[in-house]
C-alpha cells in the first residue's frame, strides 16, 4: 500500500492535468459506473485525502478512488501511447485537451455526491499532509489503546491518516523500539508524531521514501527492506517478522541493537518477499 507522500505527489499530477479543465473523456471501466456520464463537465480540483483521491467535479460530483497495494494512476500528454499497463487492467479515463490521466487496477473507483464524501473518507484520522492537520487529535487517538503494538496504531488511518509499511516501520526505529512495543511505553507520542509530520512532508515532492537523509540508492531507510542487511545506523543485521493478522498482516523489520521492547521468536534476517 503506497504511502502518503506517494498520493499526495499521485493528486499534484493529476491537479495540474485536470484541474480547471472540461472533461473530453471520461471513461469508468467498473460495473457500477459504467454508464455515468462524465464528458463536459469540468474538473474543479484533485485532493488527497490521506491515502484516498478525491476529484472533484462541477455539479456536485466527485470521484473517490484508492490505489491500496497495486493500483495507480499514470499521466499522458496528448498524443502520448498509454503505457501503463494493458487496457484490461484500467479501471478509469479522465482526458482533457491538455492530457490524460489512466487509472489502472484501481481497486476502488466510486463516484458519489461531493456532499457524501464523508461516507469515503469520514472514518480517517487527521491527515499528516493535509490542512486540516491535528497534532494533538492524532496523539489523543494513538493513546486510546495504549495496549496496541506501535506500528499496528500507526497503520491504522482512523488514528492518523498516510502512514504506510514503510514510515511505520522507520518511525518505531527513530523512536527506538520495536514495532509491536505497546503504544502505552512510548513516553513521548507527541513527540513521535511531530517525526511523521516531518518526515512525509520532507519526501511529498520526492520519490522514494527517505528516512536517513540519505537520498542514494539503497541508503534511504535504517530498516525498513534491509532484512538480512546491516542496519544503517549501528551494523546489526537487521531482523524481520510478519505484523499483524492475515490478510492485513504486514512485514515488519527492525533492529536487535538499536530498538527496545518486545519481539516475535522465529524472527529472521532472511529478505521479505512481502511488504
Amino acid at each position: 500500500m503506497p504511502e502518503g507522500d506517494s498520493v499526495y505527489r499521485a493528486a499534484a499530477r493529476l491537479h495540474d492535468t485536470l484541474a480547471g479543465r472540461v472533461l473530453t473523456v471520461a471513461d469508468l471501466r467498473v460495473p457500477a459506473h459504467a454508464t455515468a456520464a462524465l464528458t463536459g463537465l469540468r474538473v474543479l480540483d484533485v485532493t488527497p485525502r490521506g491515502k484516498h483521491l478525491l476529484t472533484r467535479l462541477e455539479g456536485g460530483l466527485t470521484l473517490h478512488t484508492h490505489l491500496r497495494m497495486d493500483g495507480r494512476w499514470e499521466v499522458d500528454r496528448p498524443g502520448e501511447r498509454w503505457s501503463g499497463g494493458p487496457a484490461w487492467q484500467i479501471r478509469a479515463v479522465l482526458g482533457t485537451d491538455d492530457g490524460t490521466a489512466v487509472g489502472y487496477r484501481l481497486p476502488v473507483v466510486e463516484l458519489l455526491r461531493t456532499a457524501d464524501e464523508g461516507r469515503a473518507v469520514g472514518h480517517l484520522g487527521p491527515d499528516l499532509l493535509g490542512p486540516d492537520w491535528d497534532p494533538a487529535e492524532a496523539v489523543r487517538r494513538l493513546a486510546t489503546d495504549p495496549g496496541r503494538p506501535l506500528a499496528e496504531a500507526l497503520l491504522d488511518q482512523r488514528n492518523l491518516a498516510g502512514i504506510g509499511n514503510v514510515y511505520a516501520n522507520e518511525l518505531c526505529f527513530l523512536a527506538g523500539v520495536t514495532p509491536w512495543t505497546p503504544v502505552g511505553d512510548l513516553p513521548a507520542l507527541d513527540r513521535l508524531v511531530g517525526r511523521a509530520r516531518q518526515v512525509l512532508e520532507a519526501n511529498k515532492l520526492r520519490a522514494g521514501h527517505v528516512t536517513t537523509g540519505d537520498t542514494r540508492p539503497g541508503r534511504g531507510t535504517w530498516v525498513y527492506g534491509r532484512a538480512g542487511r546491516p542496519c544503517a545506523r549501528c551494523g546489526t543485521r537487521v531482523l524481520t517478522a510478519s505484523q499483524g493478522r492475515p490478510p492485513q498482516d504486514r512485514v515488519a523489520f527492525w533492529c536487535p541493537y538499536c530498538q527496545r521492547g518486545p519481539a516475535p521468536e522465529g524472527a529472521t534476517g532472511r529478505r521479505a518477499g512481502r511488504r
